[in-house]
């Protein structure tokens, strides 16, 4: 399936923004299921932009700026196209070791809580189908509800309260996973949900490391692996590694942030 994305995100600021250094998690990167058609991004002193690819593979950008009085306007926009591979990765390369996925972070730190449900999903289960009913099980248990957590939700803190967004459906996942020997890592990037569709954020799901099979998606909020309607942007440890805009500033006091997604089905 072809997708056309645009993603804007719109900082206004009460004073002038004297210095800003961002790193940019916008570009998608390429492998067997997902080609990149066109791509671009507009940003303020992109035309200047370091540009590499990271430890875990990412295509990432580091821009700066200084002495903007106006609002600032982050734009990435382009077309993929996706073949359903029922959520396997294969064809990415990445430098970092499959077992740094191991290592729990603040997001997914492992509680008693989250390791009985890693108990309970994979005893007496191959690692693939653990997988599958512990996404059925994060799906059931905890509601999606927005404005419910916040950016600093740790998985244990979702997990107990039973509601979250996508970012911590992912985080509860990999605690889990990682509670078993399992490495996982946390995925950005976005999700068509129909024709004309909007949102204000990009999509999070995760992805596990299955024996003699490879990385396999897994998104806990839809309860699904992804498909064709779903593009790869990023990956890392957790939400806040591969954050799609982070850095710092100085000036541009009380900063507003405004973002809006748009994922459609494109004509091929």
């Amino acid at each position: 399936m072809r997708l056309a994305i645009r993603h804007e995100t719109h900082y206004d600021y009460d004073t002038p923004l004297a210095y800003s250094a961002q790193r940019l998690h916008l570009w998608p990167v390429d492998f067997a299921a997902q080609k990149t058609v066109s791509w671009s991004i507009t940003a303020p002193g992109f035309d200047r932009a370091l540009s590499y690819t990271d430890g875990f593979g990412n295509r990432v950008h580091m821009v700066t700026f200084d002495n903007i009085e106006g609002p600032v306007a982050i734009v990435a926009d382009g077309v993929v196209d996706v073949t359903d591979a029922a959520g396997l990765v294969r064809g990415l390369t990445m430098a970092a070791p499959d077992a740094v996925f191991l290592r729990q972070t603040r997001p997914t730190t492992v509680t008693a809580s989250l390791r009985a449900l890693a108990e309970k999903q994979f005893t007496g289960r191959s690692v693939l189908a653990g997988l599958h009913a512990l996404m059925a099980e994060i799906h059931g248990h905890v509601a999606y509800e927005l404005g419910a957590t916040h950016a600093h939700t740790t998985a244990a803190e979702a997990f107990a309260d039973g509601r979250g967004v996508c970012q911590d459906h992912a985080h509860i996942f990999i605690a889990a996973c990682r509670s078993a020997g399992i490495p996982a890592r946390y995925v950005t990037g976005y999700l068509v949900t129909g024709m004309g569709a909007s949102s204000t954020a990009s999509h999070a799901w995760a992805e596990a490391l299955v024996p003699d099979l490879g990385w396999v998606g897994f998104d806990p909020a839809n309860a699904k692996c992804p498909t064709d309607n779903y593009v790869r942007v990023a990956a890392g440890l957790d939400a806040a590694g591969v954050a799609p805009i982070r850095g710092s500033r100085r000036g541009g006091n009380t900063e507003r942030m405004r973002v809006e997604v748009r994922v459609e089905i494109a004509q091929q």
